[in-house]
């Protein structure tokens, strides 16, 4: 039920989002709006100019979620539910996502006590660094495959995960996309755009903080996620994607003095030739 009650929370903030069509409670169905098959991922993926402009595009649909302020609304059954936030333990259980399902792939018993131990010592030190508050609607999943074109406007799918975070969280989901490949000199223009638009309310300093850490929890868990669907679920596919996660992880730590520790750590525990494993 919270996914009908967040889409209905962006339509009335003016964010489009699939409507409600029809639902039987008891039968455990609903049938929302098709906005068909076609992704922004399908369509940067293919194209090769003008990439930019579609992810100026993409900034002004995310600002206007993060304007949300409301944090309870009314689900179908007219019960209210609360939007949670994402506390620092919530963030932590994500990253237990890697230790639980990536570290086991790689590594026997024996060894995993002890990485297990070191690292979660270093990412508990992290998360302790992060500045901002958790006081801004956070999609936790806002980057092209969840992004779609409907008669020319963006629009929002799979937000039943939302909840009430850091202001720097979906800006490093859309920009460290493991699905899909965007170079340096990109993802820099995307950042500075949305400084650009953000400029009288942001921090530079602290966001900046946050964003990089945030990008590099998001990708741990993002590698356990993607270890767990090809163990758990058979989805061999997903490995693929795990080098460029590694890749996305260095790119957040390599001249950022905050993740020392972390990049100690990691050189030790995950050299290149555990990272680029597929």
């Amino acid at each position: 039920m919270n996914y009908d009650s967040i889409n209905q929370l962006l339509l009335k903030k003016n964010v489009s989002a699939p409507r409600l069509l029809s639902e039987n409670f008891n039968q455990n169905f609903i049938e929302i709006e098709d906005f068909g098959k076609k992704t922004l991922f399908d369509i940067l993926k293919i194209k090769r100019s003008n990439k930019f402009k579609i992810y100026k595009r993409i900034l002004v649909t995310l600002i206007k979620l993060q304007n949300i302020k409301v944090k309870k609304i009314k689900n179908f059954k007219k019960k209210f539910y609360k939007i949670p936030i994402y506390s620092k333990n919530l963030l932590l259980e994500e990253v237990n996502l890697f230790f639980k399902w990536y570290v086991p792939h790689i590594f026997n018993k024996k060894k995993r006590f002890k990485i297990n131990s070191q690292l979660r010592k270093v990412i508990s030190s992290l998360l302790k660094k992060i500045k901002l508050p958790n006081n801004t609607f956070v999609h936790r999943d806002f980057h092209v495959s969840n992004l779609m074109l409907k008669k020319r406007v963006i629009s929002v799918i799979d937000s039943q995960d939302a909840v009430y975070g850091n202001i720097a969280y979906d800006l490093a989901s859309l920009i460290d996309d493991v699905r899909l490949r965007t170079s340096k000199n990109m993802k820099e223009m995307i950042y500075k755009e949305y400084l650009y638009l953000n400029k009288k309310k942001i921090n530079i300093k602290k966001f900046k903080n946050d964003f990089e850490i945030l990008s590099v929890l998001r990708n741990l868990k993002i590698i356990g996620i993607f270890t767990r669907l090809a163990n758990r679920d058979n989805k061999k596919q997903y490995l693929k994607l795990i080098p460029h996660a590694w890749e996305l992880i260095e790119l957040r730590i390599k001249n950022n003095y905050i993740f020392k520790d972390l990049k100690k750590n990691l050189e030790t525990n995950f050299p290149k030739k555990i990272r680029i494993k597929k």
